[in-house]
């Protein structure tokens, strides 16, 4: 018999998701596929399963290398999964666009800056 565990914790072992609850919460929200399927947060997963993962925008497509029942360092965490190249250039190319929306936006976005609020003050004191 092949070593399996629950999703949600594969999830949370791996460090996709701080705690095991927003993981189960992702699995139930639709948020990860397990080969293509959209699963509960109690579905084993098994080495050699093909997981897709939607989270803050980006999507991450993992083969499953390994099992691991705790939470370990994410050096050893990184082990357990094995991210494809289609995918990781995707995830770079949909930061590369967010950085390029960021700056793109007009400066009026932001807060007025201390010498902004004194020129408001000054306006708004003369107006009354």
């Amino acid at each position: 018999m092949s070593e399996s565990i629950r999703i949600d914790k594969w999830l949370w072992a791996a460090r996709f998701f701080k705690t095991r609850s927003l993981a189960a919460e992702a699995v139930s929200g639709g948020k990860v596929h397990l080969n293509d399927n959209r699963v509960k947060p109690g579905r084993e997963v098994k080495a050699g399963d093909h997981l897709t993962i939607h989270r803050g925008g980006y999507t991450f497509e993992l083969t499953v290398l390994d099992v691991n029942k705790q939470r370990r360092p994410a050096k050893e965490a990184q082990l357990l999964y094995q991210e494809s190249e289609a995918s990781i250039e995707k995830r770079e190319e949909q930061a590369e666009m967010q950085r390029l929306a960021a700056s793109s936006r007009p400066s009026s976005d932001r807060r007025p800056n201390k010498r902004e609020r004194r020129h408001i003050v000054r306006f708004t004191r003369k107006a009354e």
